[in-house]
């Protein structure tokens, strides 16, 4: 069974096509998974200890920090995490287009153009959730970009400007 097993992965990592001029720039789509995953996996530990109410919010980061044990390092690691997100993402970007990669696959390459979206959106949303000054003028700002669509800032925040709603909606599924 053991042996089985091996032949079966020797024959896996032996037997798919692989490109002349590989190099390192290949990597960038499994290390954009990783820092993803790990994204998530973070993201899943700060919301234990996040409270989502307008006035606790801030004070909830502070709790995390101070209080629970290498909160900080998990905080950090997370703030950082997302800056990886974005560096990985925009070189995997860049090595597609200078390899025309959306040439040889068009769906693939708009179903990454739709991801890019997807997590910008949840990057703002995460940036908002600790409401401090940034934070509050950071949505104000998204917001105001929206205001040629009131029912969609409306939707978005609850209301026609920020307030204590507009925190409530993306951390609705924290609680």
């Amino acid at each position: 069974m053991k042996l089985y097993f091996v032949l079966l992965m020797k024959s896996h990592l032996q037997s798919y096509p692989c490109p002349l001029q590989i190099n390192s720039f290949w990597n960038l789509g499994f290390l954009l998974g990783i820092t993803i995953i790990l994204q998530i996996i973070t993201g899943i530990l700060l919301a234990l200890h996040y409270c989502s109410d307008l006035y606790s919010a801030y004070f909830s980061i502070f709790f995390l920090i101070r209080e629970v044990y290498y909160g900080w390092c998990l905080r950090y690691f997370h703030s950082c995490g997302a800056s990886f997100v974005f560096l990985f993402l925009f070189l995997h970007l860049g090595r597609a287009i200078s390899y025309a990669s959306y040439f040889y696959n068009p769906n693939t390459w708009f179903s990454g153009i739709l991801l890019l979206f997807f997590l910008m959106a949840i990057a703002f949303m995460g940036y908002v959730l600790p409401f401090g000054q940034m934070s509050f003028w950071g949505a104000t700002v998204i917001t105001n970009l929206l205001s040629p669509f009131p029912s969609l800032i409306e939707w978005l925040c609850g209301g026609h400007y920020v307030y204590n709603p507009c925190w409530m909606v993306p951390a609705k599924g924290m609680k």
